[in-house]
């Protein structure tokens, strides 16, 4: 099986163009305004028609209300759903519900307890993202630029799909995937030149070493495929 490879947080042209033209298989885009990486209704618009069919669109928030996901869906048109905050079983439930869309749930990871979550929300999510756990009163939850311990996920049980995030970039991400069962990664900070700014040459080098990463043992097996979209089995997901 390929490897998944999302670039997050894309907030420009330039960002997300690169992240087009290097094969990015998720592009994702941030609603919510205290992150550097926050793009606002029109910018969504205006970036989300740019990529015309070359990548699956990923609508990022945090404890979002209905007003604000179903504005941000009018405008970005997604493929994906990524949840970023403290959302229930339940919220993550009504929210596929009510907009008819694919969910990626973040899982915050710093030691073995986090763990301990995943029986809860792989029962109502579509993906599993896990990402380092934040700094003490931090602001957001994610893009930290923070690592942890990968061999935390030797635990991890699950028959979603899972990507790993959190202090990745073009430098570690072989090694991250030769360690874990990751069916692909997700990066933001490691592929910027400044927050929020992503550097074509940093989106190019983690995606080519995403690529070609050896793996030292096999990824998690995926369900068959049972739609039109047979890329990487991922059909029944939007992938």
């Amino acid at each position: 099986m390929d490897t998944l490879v999302k670039i997050c947080g894309l907030a420009t042209q330039e960002g997300l163009d690169s992240a087009l033209a290097c094969g990015a298989d998720l592009v994702g885009f941030v609603f919510f305004d205290k992150s550097p990486r926050h793009v606002s209704l029109d910018v969504a618009a205006g970036l989300g028609g740019r990529v015309e069919g070359r990548a699956r669109k990923v609508l990022l928030t945090v404890n979002a209300d209905d007003a604000l996901l179903a504005a941000a869906i009018a405008a970005l048109d997604p493929h994906w759903l990524q949840l970023h905050g403290s959302e229930s079983p339940e919220r993550i439930a009504m929210i596929r519900a009510n907009f008819g869309l694919p969910v990626m749930k973040a899982i915050a990871i710093a030691e073995e307890s986090d763990l301990a979550q995943i029986g809860r929300y792989d029962k109502v999510a579509d993906m599993l993202l896990f990402d380092a756990k934040p700094p003490s009163g931090a602001s957001r939850p994610g893009g930290h630029g923070a690592g942890f311990d990968w061999g935390l996920l030797d635990a991890v049980e699950t028959k979603k799909p899972w990507l790993l995030a959190g202090g990745l970039d073009a430098e570690n991400v072989a090694e991250a995937l030769g360690r874990t069962r990751a069916h692909g990664v997700d990066v933001s900070s490691g592929v910027e030149r400044e927050p929020g700014v992503k550097d074509p040459a940093e989106i190019a080098a983690f995606v080519a070493r995403a690529r070609g990463a050896p793996r030292s043992r096999e990824a998690q097996p995926l369900p068959p495929s049972d739609g039109p979209d047979e890329k990487l089995g991922l059909s029944r997901w939007g992938v």
